[in-house]
């Protein structure tokens, strides 16, 4: 029960929002249920836990030290204020690829337009800092894939200095966004595969 003791592992959970304007926002479907379970199992094991999350409507897991944010630039600053204190930083929020170039005040109103454009930049990635400033921190990523599920695993296990990702196909019914269970791949940074079945 204890194994963890003494441990202090950093979780990102959740999506993030990046607004288009006082109403609107580009975000995606994670709900914060794998990085939420992912605390709460490493809390039973004695760590000592530091859960940033964006929105959700989970309940805060009882004994992790939880932070909430909306955007991915807030995510950025609370996870790098508690990294390199870290000894493991796994990386399961869906932080969003991109944001809009111009966040407008008040509400875009519809009258007198039949099309809209939202220009779009590429976000900060956070996962990619932590692998450039790590010193002993174990970094372990998720690559939620609808094609090539290994392939893009494998890259972004690479590109981001990962030790471990954690690869999963979001096409099926019974893995990925929103669901009680999920089918994953563990991949280490040697390229070893450890193949789970469907688990909760």
């Amino acid at each position: 029960k204890n194994n963890l003791k003494d441990k202090k592992i950093l979780i990102s959970a959740s999506a993030t929002r990046e607004p288009i304007d006082r109403v609107r926002f580009i975000t995606n479907y994670s709900t914060g249920k794998m990085g939420f379970a992912l605390a709460e199992t490493a809390v039973n094991y004695g760590a000592d836990v530091t859960l940033i999350t964006g929105p959700t409507c989970l309940q805060d897991p009882p004994g992790a030290r939880t932070i909430h944010v909306i955007t991915a630039e807030e995510m950025r600053k609370q996870v790098m204020n508690y990294f390199m204190d870290s000894d493991v930083f796994i990386s399961a929020a869906a932080v969003a690829d991109f944001k809009p170039v111009k966040q407008y005040s008040g509400k875009i109103k519809k009258e007198g337009q039949e099309t809209f454009t939202v220009k779009l930049a590429k976000n900060i990635d956070i996962l990619k800092e932590a692998g450039e400033k790590k010193t002993n921190q174990i970094l372990v990523g998720f690559a939620a894939e609808a094609q090539d599920l290994l392939e893009n695993a494998l890259i972004k296990l690479k590109t981001k200095k990962l030790d471990y990702i954690i690869a999963n196909d979001i096409t099926r019914k019974d893995s990925g966004f929103g669901t009680n269970t999920n089918k994953v791949i563990i991949i280490d940074n040697e390229g070893e595969k450890k193949d789970l079945p469907l688990m909760s």
